[in-house]
């Protein structure tokens, strides 16, 4: 086997020591995906206060937001993927589009939220008042959808749609 020539050998030196850096750094942040990091991002600026605030298309993953007041707040497009809502106030919220994957609702209150076209698999539900919300279009588990037909009532004040009608109850 023949030697490196003396250039060669410092090139490949050179080029070892300015790539192990960035080989090192794209394995550490592996560990976070990027929907992860712009969901941190998103919550920065969160506080338990969010009424009538305009937060459409925000990623909230993995977030605590137990007990947080989104009442009246603009959520088209949000994402909620497992996150936790249990005892938080959506009353009146606008969640057109949202997708909310394995959340928790909890006790939430969702009296006349609109939640059309909402993508809410393995989401839960236990407790959560739901008078006047309009599920018009939403996709929920067989089971929760079900028992939420237990206890629809009302009418959306915004959509006019029953609760029961948007759930497809029978």
């Amino acid at each position: 086997m023949l030697p490196l020539p003396r250039f060669l050998a410092t090139a490949l030196r050179a080029a070892l020591v300015l790539l192990l850096p960035l080989v090192l750094w794209c394995q550490s942040a592996a560990a976070i995906t990027a929907p992860e990091l712009r969901g941190q991002r998103s919550l920065q600026d969160l506080q338990p206060d969010m009424h009538g605030r305009n937060l459409q298309q925000q990623e909230f993953l993995k977030a605590n937001l137990e007990g947080f007041d989104f009442s009246e707040s603009d959520l088209r497009g949000a994402v909620f993927n497992t996150a936790n809502l249990q005892g938080s106030n959506l009353r009146a919220a606008d969640l057109e589009d949202a997708v909310a994957f394995a959340s928790r609702f909890d006790n939430a209150d969702l009296s006349d939220a609109v939640l059309r076209n909402a993508m809410l698999m393995n989401s839960k539900f236990a407790g959560a008042v739901i008078n006047g919300a309009d599920f018009t279009d939403a996709v929920l588990d067989l089971p929760q959808q079900k028992a939420l037909c237990e206890r629809a009532s009302g009418t959306n004040a915004r959509t006019g749609v029953s609760t029961r009608d948007s759930l497809n109850c029978r």
